[in-house]
């Protein structure tokens, strides 16, 4: 009787150790979702919650992916239950923001991205996050205080392209002229997201 459960716990632990983990799950939904593959990566981040459903990096990354698939109910519900487990998630606040605002409510979306700068105000893509909210309610001269503030530390094309387009709606034809000039012939990385690439 020993001789077997020895054999039975060896065959168990043999047959566990080549199950994914949680975090081969995760690995396996990004390299889904650079392959254009969203619903397989959504399977693979339900299972890696699955098998740890503390695992509070597995939400977030669930709840971008259904925010670019367009679910953003989804999204937002990712996203809020990562701040009731850990209320200091700065990225969190801004993706909620970017959730709420995509379905319309724009107020609370400023509210969340306020939270986020609060918590980290030397992150650049939360002063961006919040003008495109300002942009969204009309408020152009904040929108264009953020985004210049923005661009004073972190030059990059994609936030040229959207102060240029708040000049545009405040009727400076000449300044939104002046950034998308800019861009042409000031050297800049195409996207905000560069500055954040090896941090």
């Amino acid at each position: 009787m020993k001789k077997f459960t020895l054999f039975l716990v060896s065959f168990c632990v043999a047959a566990c150790a080549g199950l994914p983990t949680s975090g081969e799950y995760l690995v396996r939904a990004k390299g889904y979702l650079q392959d254009g593959k969203p619903q397989q990566a959504l399977k693979a981040y339900n299972k890696a919650i699955a098998l740890n459903p503390n695992l509070l990096e597995a939400y977030g990354a669930r709840g971008a992916a259904h925010f670019f698939a367009g679910n953003y109910a989804l999204a937002q519900a990712d996203f809020e239950l990562i701040l009731r487990n850990d209320p200091y998630q700065a990225d969190a606040y801004t993706a909620l923001g970017s959730a709420l605002a995509a379905q319309g409510e724009y107020e609370k979306a400023l509210e969340m991205m306020n939270i986020a700068i609060a918590l980290k105000p030397s992150r650049p893509e939360n002063f961006t996050s919040r003008a495109g909210v300002y942009f969204m309610l009309g408020r152009y001269e904040e929108a264009l205080a953020d985004y210049s503030a923005v661009l004073a530390y972190y030059p990059a094309a994609d936030v040229y392209e959207s102060r240029a387009a708040v000049y545009e709606k405040m009727g400076r034809t000449q300044e939104a002229q002046q950034d998308l000039d800019a861009i042409k012939t000031k050297p800049m990385p195409p996207s905000l997201a560069v500055y954040n690439a090896g941090k």
